[in-house]
């Protein structure tokens, strides 16, 4: 079976004030176009399908419009990342058309989605798809504490608000409270699921589990949101091994990157064959959103599974509606030659002038249209900073002076100097008069 892995799309996302969504339309248009031309069977969206717990309008339309069109060819399979409302995101999925699956409930995680191909006239066996939406261990130690995966506290399961006995609370007791706990317990529902199909049915399904969490190994950037608890955010590559887990199909981390997972029990014990392994990796964000993600190549993941479960990826170029970059000179440099090749990207512009040059943002803006940062940023003439100590004793228009020098690199001018002065007396006669 072929799925496309997609994740964090952050609908109605902005960038330094810039509204992406037509950016992001322009995403999905591809993702839809790959779909159809690679005969894709499913597509997985690895959470943060939205920026936000309310999103915008125009960010709920283009995500009904968008799944409405994916699932003219294949089975769509989202779940909420920590950026997502669980609620809203998943309001009314019971309403939903056939072939779209939105996964919210943390009780459901064992639950899989089962994908058949031949119901769609596709080739290859059928695909169960373990879907965890983003688990907050707040919350979700919790709901996978007690055995049933109920989170019931009225059929005898302990509930945050229940009473305890002995500061120890009734029935089953929450899971520590850590990203790996919970994340761990999720899995051994997923781990005893795919036994028990095996025992029951004896049919050799490939599972893909969907997961939003920062899994060690990844590396970050700077806008994925801070989920740390207690000091703690990420998630063993191990908790996703020996669960008979073919794909591991991550969200969260922005770059596109794999996630090395030991390798599971020998085959011959989980009737997969010798030498087992689960492929785990992350999609990455469609777009970049922040200046630290201007060098990461974004892409969708295409993911091929076998008759066995081996599962072969390759990454899908996205497509760029603008770069995002960075350049830096003097403002001469910049108005010149070396700004050329960057007058249609988002930037950040950093003039390295000695002194801030008049109206320097006006006449960087007016270069590049697409400026998002525009920095001040001279040359360092010293070794060391020097930090000068503003004491009684100084004179405050000295220690304006070298405010002027710290802030712009270089000394007020004569007429700076006296406009200076005679703000300086005029605050100090105001106070006199007080």
């Amino acid at each position: 079976m072929r799925i496309l892995h997609t994740s964090d799309w952050h609908l109605g996302r902005s960038l330094h004030g810039v509204d992406l969504l037509d950016h992001q339309a322009a995403y999905l248009d591809h993702l839809v176009d790959v779909v159809r031309s690679e005969g894709v069977g499913a597509v997985v969206v690895a959470g943060d399908v939205y920026d936000r717990a309310i999103p915008p309008v125009d960010a709920v339309t283009l995500l009904s419009e968008t799944v409405a069109r994916l699932a003219e060819h294949a089975d769509v399979v989202l779940t909420p990342g920590n950026h997502d409302s669980a609620i809203r995101l998943g309001f009314g999925a019971s309403l939903m058309r056939a072939g779209v699956h939105f996964r919210t409930r943390v009780p459901d995680v064992g639950t899989p989605v089962v994908l058949d191909p031949a119901s769609r006239g596709g080739p290859g066996g059928r695909v169960a798809v373990y879907a965890l939406p983003y688990l907050d261990p707040d919350a979700a130690r919790w709901e996978l504490a007690d055995g049933c995966g109920c989170g019931d506290a009225s059929a005898g399961h302990a509930g945050p608000g229940a009473e305890t006995v002995d500061g120890a609370p009734p029935g089953h007791g929450p899971l520590p409270r850590s990203h790996e706990a919970v994340t761990a317990a999720a899995m051994r529902r997923v781990s005893a699921d795919v036994e028990r199909r095996r025992e029951v049915g004896g049919e050799r399904l490939r599972n893909v589990v969907v997961a939003h969490s920062f899994v060690v190994g990844g590396l970050a950037s700077e806008s994925e949101r801070d989920i740390r608890v207690g000091g703690v955010d990420s998630v063993p590559a191990g908790v996703f091994a020996g669960a008979g887990v073919d794909y591991v199909a991550l969200g969260h981390l922005h770059g596109p990157q794999t996630v090395t997972v030991p390798s599971r029990v020998p085959r011959e014990t989980t009737g997969q064959g010798d030498g087992a392994v689960t492929v785990a990796r992350y999609s990455g964000s469609p777009l970049a959103y922040s200046f630290s993600e201007m060098h990461q190549k974004k892409s969708t993941v295409l993911v091929d599974l076998d008759a066995t479960g081996d599962a072969r990826t390759q990454l899908l170029a996205a497509p760029v509606p603008r770069r995002l970059a960075e350049v830096s000179g003097t403002l001469d440099e910049l108005l010149g030659a070396a700004g050329e090749a960057h007058t249609d990207d988002w930037l950040r512009v950093l003039v390295t002038d000695p002194a801030r040059p008049t109206e320097m943002y006006a006449r960087v803006r007016a270069r590049f249209p697409h400026a998002l940062q525009v920095q001040h940023r001279p040359p360092v003439t010293a070794e060391r900073e020097v930090i000068s100590v503003v004491g009684q004793g100084r004179d405050p228009l000295e220690v304006t002076h070298e405010f002027v020098q710290h802030v712009t690199g270089a000394g007020p001018d004569q007429a700076e100097g006296a406009a200076l002065r005679t703000a300086l007396e005029r605050a100090l006669a105001s106070e006199r008069s007080a």
